[in-house]
């Protein structure tokens, strides 16, 4: 072996990913983070959360507002209807909750 071929051997084991790392060596991609309101808490460590986004009317360009709802695991039940939380994308918990809330950034008044 040659020194380019050694040094080339060295570079790209330092790049990959160790097998010795959790999760057997692949990477996971970003999860998804969305910030929204609690529209409901009534359900046994299970909150709605309602996310706003702003788009593009396609056919007159104007900026219109889209509600979506999502449903977020909440595993200490400590939000209320009104708090302002973010939420990240997890496994699939249940049939619909794809979510779970992170933080609380502002509670309800």
């Amino acid at each position: 072996m040659s020194d380019t071929d050694t040094q080339n051997a060295d570079t790209r084991d330092a790049d990959a990913p160790s097998a010795d790392a959790p999760g057997g060596g692949t990477e996971r991609k970003a999860r998804k983070i969305r910030e929204g309101t609690v529209v409901s808490d009534r359900m046994d460590k299970t909150a709605v959360v309602a996310v706003v986004s702003r788009v593009p009317h396609p056919k007159y360009n104007k900026m219109v507002l889209r509600t979506t709802k999502l449903h977020a695991h909440d595993e200490t039940n400590d939000v209320n209807v009104g708090d302002k939380v973010r939420v990240m994308e997890t496994r699939p918990i249940s049939k619909n909750k794809r979510w779970r809330i992170t933080d609380v950034l502002e509670r309800a008044k």
